[in-house]
């Protein structure tokens, strides 16, 4: 790795494509040209949301807040998504960098809150990371004990030696198929995306068919009114309902993350994030409306509020609704799901920390490129070694830490995401008045998934200083949730402040402006 070139060179292109006000072609950074196509970019997209393990831990606390309006919480959350997917799409079009959030907010609003806005998305990142690999381990032993009807092995789970040797091992495996490139990611997840999917159906068929024979005494027949968000009792219920379920969503945009690798970088992406996104709208309705059906959504018994049960759906459920021999699949695909996605969520934060540093806003050694599998190693390895120390920590200092840290994501999540779809609107406002399309699509679209993502991050701004909000835990007297995900952000400040001092050129606004392509890395 000698040099970063900042020149515009002709034989440096990724797809010809020119970004907007003049900028010249986008250029690569060393990862392998079109290692994935529209079906593989999907389902990159959709493994990494992991739609069976985000059902079976947020299906009963979504009810268990709005009751029988959980589906229509579902619709509600995936309106600022898809909104902010308009947003994504139009800046890959225009700068298909594998940087995403990060390169687009520095484009549009410079290099301090890109910066940050990257934090943002590498941090999450992070707590996603950590905890699919607890819920790996805990299917893991749970099916190990299912499989052998012996429950000594499922309690394997609470020895914790054994629960962060498992989860690290797991660690280790997903690094190592990220680190191996796009085209080991795609076998590995069309089998396990497929496997869960076609389980989930079977599990909604099958409730479906219980619901109807009116199997289980708190089931409920259909009505057109769960698809009222206005139905919620109160703002507070809808607030957190609404919470749990954009989370459902986050992931979709690992899509983007792949466009230097994807056929067609330009469109390719930005169309594989929206059917990413419609196979999860219509996952989440047909199984949260089936399950509501079968079983209710109270908080006694196999109603989906029971809190008891909340917290893993599918566990309670797997039993009474597919049989115990069916059911162990259901286990699978939760296993499966979880497994799928921690592999997956490597993707996002590697690419983009091999931007940050490609354009000079982190160290140049997480630049370099793995010459023969075409992947950003170091940043994957790097990735790797940060969600399992960051989760034995966690684990060994206190599960409510740990639990608070996952409460804290949903800041993260809409702070990005809302910075991304602001810098939109800006990037392009000079297209905004040349037809009613660009106004729509690159103005008005994402600027209300913008605000809408940014009143659910202030909202939960103050929830989150109610010592109640999340464990209970609190710091002083104000709760630890709060604590945790304002303490991760302003870490981000110091990191920052500390990297200007080493990168002052970036920080000057030297190396990355809105006219200025993609870099290249060179040998």
């Amino acid at each position: 790795m000698t040099q970063l070139d900042v020149r515009p060179r002709v034989g440096d292109t990724v797809s010809g494509v020119a970004g907007s006000e003049g900028e010249g072609d986008v250029r690569g950074k060393g990862l392998g040209k079109g290692s994935v196509g529209l079906v593989g970019s999907a389902v990159i997209g959709i493994s990494t949301v992991a739609p069976v393990y985000c059902l079976t831990s947020t299906l009963g606390s979504t009810a268990g807040e709005v009751g029988v309006q959980m589906p229509a919480v579902f619709l509600a959350g995936f309106i600022p998504m898809l909104l902010v997917a308009f947003a994504y799409r139009e800046l890959n079009k225009a700068v298909p960098d594998c940087g995403t959030s990060f390169t687009w907010t520095v484009k549009a609003f410079g290099p301090r809150i890109g910066w940050m806005c990257g934090w943002g998305l590498v941090i999450a990142t992070i707590i996603v990371l950590s905890n699919l690999a607890g819920v790996a381990t805990s299917y893991f032993w749970l099916l190990a004990g299912e499989i052998t009807n012996n429950p000594s092995i499922a309690a394997l789970d609470d020895n914790k030696l054994v629960h962060i040797a498992t989860c690290l091992t797991l660690i280790a495996a997903a690094t190592a198929i990220s680190y191996r490139g796009m085209t080991a990611t795609k076998g590995v997840q069309y089998t396990l995306v497929g496997l869960q999917l076609a389980v989930l159906a079977i599990f909604v068929a099958m409730a479906f068919q219980k619901a109807s024979a009116g199997s289980f005494d708190t089931g409920l027949d259909f009505s057109w009114s769960w698809m009222n968000p206005f139905a919620v009792e109160s703002m507070a219920a809808f607030t957190a309902g609404l919470s749990l379920s954009i989370f459902m969503y986050w992931g979709w945009d690992a899509c983007l993350a792949t466009n230097e690798e994807t056929t067609g970088s330009a469109k390719t992406p930005g169309r594989a994030s929206l059917i990413a996104m419609i196979v999860l709208v219509g996952s989440y309705l047909a199984t949260g409306i089936a399950a509501q059906m079968a079983v209710g959504s109270g908080t006694s018994g196999l109603g989906l509020g029971n809190p008891e049960t909340s917290g893993n759906v599918f566990a309670a459920l797997a039993g009474p609704v597919m049989g115990p021999m069916l059911g162990i699949l259901l286990f699978v695909a939760v296993l499966a799901s979880a497994t799928a996605s921690l592999q997956t969520t490597f993707i996002p934060v590697a690419r983009t920390v091999l931007a940050m540093s490609t354009y000079e806003a982190l160290p140049a050694s997480y630049a370099k490129v793995h010459p023969k599998f075409k992947t950003p190693g170091r940043a994957t390895v790097m990735a790797g070694i940060a969600t399992g120390a960051f989760y034995t920590v966690m684990t060994l200092v206190s599960e409510n830490v740990l639990t608070d840290t996952i409460f804290a994501l949903g800041l993260m999540i809409c702070f990005y995401y809302s910075l991304t779809a602001f810098a939109c609107a800006w990037y392009f406002r000079a297209d905004l008045r040349r037809s009613v399309r660009d106004l729509f699509f690159k103005g008005v679209f994402p600027v209300l998934g913008g605000l809408l993502l940014a009143t659910v991050f202030f909202k939960t701004l103050i929830d989150m200083w109610n010592p109640s909000y999340g464990s209970g835990s609190t710091v002083l007297g104000v709760g630890s949730v709060f604590v945790i995900g304002v303490g991760l952000l302003a870490l981000g400040l110091v990191v920052m402040f500390v990297t200007e001092r080493r990168s002052p050129a970036f920080f000057r606004g030297e190396v990355l402006t809105k006219s200025t392509p993609a870099l290249v890395v060179e040998d």
